[in-house]
């Protein structure tokens, strides 16, 4: 491979701001796996967020990506996996398998899509120091031809426009909004886009912690919200805690450590093939087998407010923040009632039309 941009590369970051700021450009929040393509002739690597190549985990899109991308490109995007029209992260994070067959297969039944939101490199040029409006310009010139499952991003000027995205698009699985300042150029690893996400508030059962990595203090809280059934389902955990903190709620948590785990809601999660339907507080990492996900079960008596930004299945999609202990709430009443919905939206309506400028 010999491109005038080379992987690896950091990815261009985006800081979180409360509201949409009006610099002139705004696109869809893709939730996957953010991916920077570089394609030699028929050679392509995906590379990953932590600069690791994927390449081998999506063998449908190396296809795609020869097919509708210049001979020689490198074009950062997301991958992402349709499926009953709107984004599915959980059948995403099931295409990372060791297994070549297993790999083969789920490209099959799961096919994967490329969105493409920026243009690194194009032929023998390099356009990391060009302006955005300027590699936008040239990605959507590049990516003119391209058919599913390639994709160029939807972009509007519009800060009305922005906002209406902001709050129909998340039907389709979306995540947010993302601006981007037209004059920057491209930096890698540096926070210089700006991303706007949902964020909610839900009551939670403390039915477990996890240790920190550094020693005897608390690394997360382990949620749940009771099902209909009366299940305590694993809804995620809350971790981005000061030190101080981490240890103060050693001490809160105390109280509430005796008890005898044949009897707690997830007391067998040890036997994971026992539960295929459902995540559970010690299942193996899928991105590190090596990673210590036993847990300090607690009496699934303790109420916590957390902030989240959206489910995904029946599970936070990603870390949900502490906001306040609920001491006035019963924990059976903590339950999928009071998660608020979106409104469903088409995701072949994002994609389907035409890329604008």
């Amino acid at each position: 491979m010999d491109l005038p941009v080379m992987p690896p590369v950091a990815p261009m970051l985006a800081k979180s701001v409360p509201e949409i700021p009006d610099l002139g450009h705004a696109e869809p929040k893709w939730d996957g796996f953010r991916t920077i393509v570089f394609r030699d002739g028929d050679e392509v690597v995906l590379g990953s967020r932590n600069e690791k190549p994927m390449t081998r985990y999506f063998p449908e899109l190396v296809e795609a990506i020869r097919a509708n991308t210049p001979e020689r490109c490198v074009i950062d995007g997301e991958i992402v996996l349709v499926a009953d029209d709107r984004l599915d992260f959980d059948a995403l994070q099931q295409r990372i398998h060791p297994a070549d067959s297993r790999v083969r297969l789920l490209a099959e039944q799961t096919p994967a899509s490329f969105v493409a939101f920026d243009l690194l490199a194009v032929d023998d040029e390099d356009l990391m120091r060009r302006p955005f409006r300027e590699r936008r310009e040239h990605l959507v010139g590049a990516l003119a031809d391209a058919r599913a499952p390639v994709f160029v991003t939807p972009a509007t000027a519009d800060l009305a426009q922005a906002q209406e995205w902001f709050t129909r698009f998340e039907g389709a699985g979306l995540d947010g909004v993302v601006v981007k300042p037209p004059e920057r150029p491209y930096e890698p690893n540096k926070r210089t886009m700006f991303k706007i996400k949902h964020l909610r508030t839900a009551d939670c059962v403390v039915a477990g912690f996890r240790w920190h990595k550094s020693g005897d203090v608390v690394g997360s809280l382990l949620l749940g919200l009771y099902t209909d059934d009366g299940r305590l389902q694993h809804v995620g955990v809350s971790a981005s805690f000061p030190m101080a903190r981490r240890k103060s709620l050693l001490d809160e948590l105390a109280p509430y450590r005796e008890v005898d785990l044949a009897g707690h809601p997830w007391g067998s999660w040890a036997d994971q093939s026992a539960h295929p339907d459902r995540r559970m507080p010690g299942a193996v990492s899928r991105w590190n087998a090596t990673k210590d996900l036993s847990f300090v079960p607690l009496r699934p008596e303790l109420v916590v407010e957390v902030a989240y930004d959206h489910m995904e299945g029946d599970r936070f999609r990603h870390t949900a923040q502490f906001r306040r202990w609920r001491t006035d709430r019963d924990p059976a009443s903590c339950t999928y009632d009071q998660l608020e919905e979106p409104v469903g939206y088409r995701l072949a309506d994002i994609l389907g039309g035409p890329a604008p400028a």
